[in-house]
């Protein structure tokens, strides 16, 4: 599995969906997205980079799209059920989502294993408190077919997820490069810098140095949902930087290693 690397920056970039700043002009891209089952390259060109300081960690997609389509604008809106870019970071024994679409609408959730979540654990929180909080047991997307009804597809079977729960300090900026919601003329696409801190990151350290230390890894998923019309039907494309084998994004053994570098 091919690895991706965070490179280390002195200077913060601006808060800026195009991306214009100098770091993002010149850092190394990933390699244009694949279908998440198949491996093969995706129809629209989709690439990622990842920046990162004492504070926080940087992500910045380009994604090209012609006619670039979004409608939801509720926080926490299911946004999967439209064109998104979707970040996950892989925690140990949970794990985060996180989606964006081109309206700079976002939803997160925060995934605990069911066989991590015990008593005295450091899951044993306010913030994780069942009775409190809006948690749903969740077996992965393949959780209501006949054979894994119950427990999901994962060996690891059911998950807690926290659906009102948010990544303090969470910052983020999308631009659109043509013109959103209109089909008379096709568009370049859209980009979208997302910012995510290392001290809202607590829950997902597992023991790792907050920041990264160069030399760490951490696994991700970095994604893109994409509908397409075929004729009189519309399919949803799955593209990411590593492929899973399977059309499923809740595989943290099949996110994309990012190394974090001087």
């Amino acid at each position: 599995m091919s690895e991706l690397t965070a490179h280390r920056v002195h200077t913060k970039p601006s808060l800026d969906g195009s991306l214009s700043d100098r770091v993002w002009q010149t850092v190394a891209k990933s390699n244009r997205f694949v279908d998440m089952a198949t491996g093969e390259p995706a129809i629209f060109d989709t690439r990622c980079a990842l920046l990162y300081d004492d504070e926080n960690l940087y992500i910045g997609f380009w994604v090209e799209e012609p006619y670039p389509a979004a409608h939801q604008t509720e926080r926490d809106s299911l946004i999967f059920r439209e064109n998104d870019v979707e970040v996950f970071i892989d925690g140990g024994d949970c794990y985060y989502e996180f989606e964006i679409n081109a309206l700079n609408t976002v939803y997160e959730v925060f995934f605990i294993w069911r066989d991590a979540y015990k008593k005295d654990s450091r899951f044993d929180l306010p913030e994780f408190d069942l009775h409190e909080r809006a948690a749903y047991t969740f077996g992965g997307n393949f959780d209501r077919t006949e054979d894994h009804f119950w427990k999901g597809t994962h060996p690891r079977g059911i998950r807690w997820a926290f659906l009102d729960w948010d990544l303090p300090g969470l910052q983020t900026a999308v631009h659109i490069d043509g013109t959103l919601n209109d089909r008379s003329a096709p568009s370049k696409g859209w980009s979208t810098m997302l910012v995510f801190p290392w001290s809202g990151m607590k829950p997902l350290a597992d023991g790792r140095s907050l920041p990264p230390k160069p030399g760490d890894v951490w696994k991700l998923f970095l994604g893109r949902f994409q509908k397409l019309a075929i004729g009189s039907e519309e399919v949803q494309a799955a593209w990411c930087a590593t492929p899973h084998g399977v059309y499923d994004t809740h595989m943290p053994d099949k996110f994309t290693p990012v190394r974090f570098g001087e």
